[in-house]
């Protein structure tokens, strides 16, 4: 998935992130990367970045993963955060960049649901930096994923 095609994806399936300025920033086999800005869609009362906004930056930027390797293998699979957890270290403001290592654990996990054909779930982490390079928030999401049926 390019960053025009996800553009395009929250765009259509995912409004307010576009409108808040989620962006794919870069994806690769390991990691993905989404940035979001300061701006008036993005912004609490305290002029940083939302929480929330903060949120669909870091879930997206593992979730991007997931889509990613689905489109790989052809095969179809139902995805579902089941719990999140979010810890804030610094205020949120310019451009903050939220990125997830954890690639290779999404891809075995969907390889595991494929192969054993039971859901499974996987605990991953998305970590927020500033401009500086300070952490800014980190956010871990538990996904449930199970392998589908391509007929329905």
């Amino acid at each position: 998935m390019s960053p025009a095609k996800f553009s395009k994806f929250l765009l259509v399936k995912l409004p307010i992130a576009w409108l808040a300025g989620v962006r794919l920033q870069q994806i690769s086999d390991t990691e993905a990367t989404t940035t979001v800005k300061l701006h008036r869609m993005s912004q609490n009362p305290f002029r940083s970045i939302f929480w929330a906004v903060q949120g669909m930056a870091a879930e997206l930027s593992t979730g991007v993963q997931l889509f990613r390797y689905m489109e790989q293998s052809g095969r179809q699979y139902s995805m579902l955060v089941t719990e999140q957890q979010a810890f804030f270290s610094k205020k949120a403001v310019g451009r903050c960049e939220f990125t997830c290592t954890d690639g290779e654990l999404l891809r075995q996990a969907m390889e595991e649901a494929f192969e054993s054909k039971t859901p499974q779930s996987i605990r991953v982490s998305s970590v927020g930096t500033d401009e500086s390079g300070d952490r800014v928030s980190e956010f871990f999401f538990t996904w449930s994923i199970k392998a589908r049926d391509k007929q329905k």
